[in-house]
């Protein structure tokens, strides 16, 4: 049967209207937005069954095709677009007839062509004027306490226990006569916790060196090596006896888990340290190094953020430094007004989003105002 035979009368659709296009806000360019009323065929069962968006470059020159959307849609975003050209567009509100994937006829009608239009990259996006507003806030709130605490503002930060015990555990291991250990976990440099970890080597480092106490740093990682060198050799420096230190006492071990676990354990039995430091992050290895610290004695503070590891450290340990502890503990020992600040700031952050909850929760509860709204990219 001839194809031309298969294809019914009055089976052509009425266009879409009123067409718009502008380019596409609150993005890096390369983008156009099209939207139109629908045909007045589209409905279930109508005549229109998708819409083709066709582009040209001159008003009356060739039309290419951009891409389809379904029926029932009335806007589509061209993403391939070069910024600063100039675009025209039509619309084609199409009907057709496929069976087993081919089509058997296809008819449509199309728009008269609106334009131009061009693409270009914003600076700000508006949809997320929200995010702004909370970026600003949290930013502010932490350089005013930054200013508050270098003009000498008292800064309250609760005390941690842990943190407290570093003095009397540095002072153990010195009327001792015994070294001391610090572990900084096994991961590499790009992890926070290892991070957070030698921060707190270099107090515990400078009060070693000033009490003329000897400390040893095991590694499993070498750039973690060279970091803590550089650290423990400016405590000692800090502390005026940069003669004392020795490169030596933050030495390179293994980068295998429990070799490096084996390793401590050789360290701890051999050695008998009056006081162990595990800072960082710890897996499957933080309880056979604790148990053997808590065997010998040792006066042992522990601090990471793997959730996992710090039953073993808590039942093990004398301190343990939990979570957040860990990543405030280096304001919290060297007094440092930006660290301070920071730490207070990101507070009064947590507690405006603490007391937002508990504001929508209510407000949400008894529909008085939908409060999660705010919080939304506007346009979703």
């Amino acid at each position: 049967m001839d194809s031309l035979n298969l294809i019914p009368p009055n089976v052509t659709p009425v266009m879409a209207k009123n067409i718009t296009v502008r380019d596409n806000p609150g993005d890096d360019g390369g983008s156009i937005q099209i939207q139109w009323d629908i045909s007045v065929d589209d409905y279930d069962g109508g005549k229109v069954t998708a819409y083709r968006v066709m582009r040209s470059m001159e008003m009356d020159g060739e039309y290419t095709i951009v891409g389809d959307a379904p029926a029932g849609n009335n806007s589509f975003t061209d993403n391939a677009t070069e910024d600063g050209l100039e675009y025209y567009y039509k619309i084609a509100a199409i009907n057709e007839l496929k069976k087993d994937g081919t089509v058997l006829w296809s008819v449509m009608s199309e728009s008269d062509p609106v334009g131009p239009v061009k693409s270009s990259p914003q600076w700000f996006d508006m949809q997320r004027i929200n995010v702004f507003i909370g970026t600003v806030f949290v930013c502010g709130a932490i350089f005013f306490f930054i200013h508050k605490a270098k003009e000498g503002g008292d800064l309250y930060v609760r005390k941690i226990a842990g943190l407290e015990s570093v003095d009397e555990a540095v002072g153990r291991a010195t009327e001792m006569g015994r070294k001391i250990l610090f572990v900084p976990g096994i991961n590499d440099m790009d992890n926070v916790q290892t991070i957070a970890g030698v921060n707190i080597l270099g107090r515990v480092a400078q009060l070693a060196a000033e009490y003329e106490t000897e400390i040893e740093v095991p590694v499993s990682r070498s750039l973690v090596m060279v970091t803590a060198r550089e650290i423990v050799k400016e405590s000692y420096s800090k502390a005026g006896r940069p003669d004392s230190f020795k490169e030596d006492q933050v030495h390179y071990l293994t980068d295998d888990q429990f070799g490096y676990a084996a390793a401590i354990d050789g360290i701890i039995v051999r050695d008998k340290p009056a006081t162990i430091f595990y800072m960082g992050a710890f897996f499957a290895e933080s309880l056979i190094m604790a148990e053997t610290g808590n065997s010998i004695g040792a006066i042992q503070i522990a601090g990471t953020g793997q959730p996992s590891q710090l039953p073993f450290f808590v039942a093990s340990c004398d301190y343990t430094l939990i979570g957040e502890e860990l990543f405030a503990a280096s304001a919290y020992l060297s007094r440092d007004p930006r660290l301070l600040g920071s730490v207070k700031g990101q507070d009064a952050a947590k507690a405006a989003i603490l007391i937002s909850i508990l504001i929508g929760a209510i407000l949400e509860t008894f529909n008085i105002f939908q409060f999660s709204n705010l919080f939304k990219v506007i346009g979703e």
